[in-house]
């Protein structure tokens, strides 16, 4: 979702060098002058701006995954699906969280596909392979086509995304206006989840 964002961000500055990973790295001891991360920022050390505040975790399957093995009745259901599980650093994410009913549920998964590159885990959803547990801002596309579908729309997690500076004299006026674009598409993008005013 971000790279064609910033690929468009770089012709527009020509002069900017551009250099990204998909680790996550240290920002005290790494040279990185931005980061994006998902989830709630604990460091008060760093800058953490927001781009997505209601952004949250959705399950996600294709239509095609849902004929075939019909929709989960209740979020217990998913123990019986296949589900497509992410691993971080060497651990894989098989226990989802949801917020239901104010309290938090947590689900024990399993699945015969796991996968560290997060964009194969929602490539798998759209190839019908089993139910995925995404950021909205990773499916929204997807959803809009009809290439994926919502299960349980009211059960998602927040996630919300920021943008990172390890200190406030990296915060200079290329990453504000990074900052401006990324939070103006974000936020179009969170406002097309089906249940975006509630969640809100």
């Amino acid at each position: 979702m971000l790279l064609p964002w910033l690929t468009e961000f770089r012709a527009a500055h020509p002069r900017l060098r551009l250099h990204l990973s998909d680790q996550v790295a240290d920002l005290y001891s790494a040279p990185v002058d931005v980061a994006f991360r998902l989830g709630r920022i604990d460091d008060v050390d760093h800058v953490a701006l927001p781009l997505a505040a209601h952004n949250r975790r959705v399950l996600v399957a294709a239509p095609a995954y849902l004929q075939r093995h019909g929709r989960p009745a209740t979020l217990d259901a998913l123990r019986e699906h296949a589900c497509l599980l992410y691993e971080l650093a060497g651990r894989a994410y098989d226990r989802w969280q949801f917020e239901l009913e104010g309290r938090r549920h947590v689900v024990p998964v399993r699945g015969a596909m796991l996968c560290d590159d997060a964009d194969i885990v929602r490539r798998w959803a759209v190839a019908g392979e089993g139910i995925a547990y995404k950021s909205w801002l990773d499916v929204c596309a997807d959803v809009q086509a009809g290439r994926l579908e919502v299960v349980f729309p009211d059960c998602g997690d927040r996630l919300p995304l920021h943008l990172v500076c390890p200190h406030h004299k990296q915060f200079s006026p290329a990453v504000r206006q990074l900052h401006a674009l990324f939070a103006q598409r974000c936020q179009a993008m969170t406002a097309l989840y089906p249940l975006a005013s509630e969640a809100r």
